[in-house]
């Protein structure tokens, strides 16, 4: 594979890189070996086309209709991706280990989606043996012919932000095979690098200035909005000054809320995850408990704390964390929920 162009964002833990290449996935040199191969595919549907990298996997005898049979994890509600099973015994040739399928089954585009790579890779990522590189082409790009270029921005700034916010890969690499599609994406990609460059400084200035501004951050699905009410009621007759962010009460009409969102919960001393069903099913909620869980894994003190509101079949990544159990949204262990985080903001 050639390398055409690299991004690197520094870190506290180590410096990580999207690079931009020309190549071939299916004939990954051994120097450039990742863990995980991202391919995309059209909602269950993995023809091997003749122009499309499911095509091409399937003539080196790897077939991902195959391995969708035998999912080892379904992530596609709400994350729009499934995991295969390790294939590297099969299969010890190729340049990487599993195979992450995107497919965007939401009433929504593919540029829209695609930050779900990341999303769903954030267990897999801290697990053992942890995925810490991937390598993938420019997704939805082939036969579901998404403009190359709307694609690359997408899949770099969703890169840029979750490597940002600490998710622990080390190496995403874009691999594009036609050498002229390959050139004009270089360009793209150098303007995205400046962009990011450019918007980082303005978020490192937009941190200093939300910093300490929150005791708590309270992620929640909004159907549990009357027992969140509840519990900010206590927490506030408990603790009159304690400064909480919650979206609706929080947001300033008229600035950039992504930006508000992501300064407060970056900088706020807890966030409060309140489980339930709800709150499993939705995107957002997720991406809040994603971005809680890479704070509290490297914090020298407690970030989340969860609370129980609702038994839901919660994944063993949120079984293995303390939480307060409030089920099934009793008013009672609410309160006393409430007296236990004002004692420990």
């Amino acid at each position: 594979m050639r390398l055409l162009a690299k991004h690197t964002i520094a870190h506290s833990g180590g410096e990580k890189c999207i690079s931009l290449y020309q190549g071939d996935l299916t004939q990954i040199p051994p120097g450039e070996k990742v863990d995980l191969l991202v391919v995309s595919a059209f909602p269950n549907d993995y023809v091997p086309t003749s122009t499309s990298l499911v095509g091409a996997l399937h003539r080196i005898g790897i077939s991902v209709e195959e391995l969708s049979r035998h999912k080892d994890v379904d992530l596609r509600h709400p994350l729009s991706t499934w995991l295969s099973t390790d294939i590297s015994q099969l299969h010890p040739k190729v340049g990487f280990r599993r195979i992450l399928c995107f497919e965007a089954i939401e009433d929504k585009a593919p540029p829209e989606v695609v930050g779900d790579i990341f999303r769903a890779l954030l267990p897999f990522a801290l697990g053992e043996p942890p995925i810490q590189s991937l390598a993938m082409p420019v997704l939805a790009s082939g036969d579901q012919r998404y403009d190359p270029a709307i694609m690359l921005s997408a899949i770099f700034q969703a890169a840029c932000h979750w490597l940002s916010a600490g998710l622990p890969l080390v190496a995403i690499k874009v691999v594009v095979r036609d050498e002229e599609l390959a050139n004009r994406l270089k360009t793209v990609f150098k303007v995205l690098r400046q962009r990011h460059a450019t918007s980082g400084a303005n978020a490192s200035a937009l941190a200093k200035d939300t910093e300490s501004r929150y005791h708590f951050f309270l992620s929640y699905a909004h159907k549990d909005s009357a027992e969140v009410d509840l519990l900010l009621d206590r927490l506030r007759h408990r603790k009159p000054t304690l400064r909480v962010f919650r979206d609706k009460l929080s947001l300033n009409v008229g600035q950039s809320w992504q930006s508000e969102l992501d300064g407060a919960l970056e900088t706020c001393r807890q966030v409060i995850a309140v489980y339930s069903p709800a709150y499993l099913k939705s995107k957002m909620c997720l991406e809040e408990f994603n971005m809680a869980r890479l704070r509290h894994r490297e914090s020298p003190a407690p970030v989340l704390t969860p609370i129980y509101l609702r038994d839901a079949p919660l994944p063993l990544y949120m079984r293995t964390l303390q939480f307060i159990d409030c089920r099934e949204a009793d008013r009672r262990l609410l309160t006393g929920a409430a007296e236990r985080l004002a004692e420990i903001s």
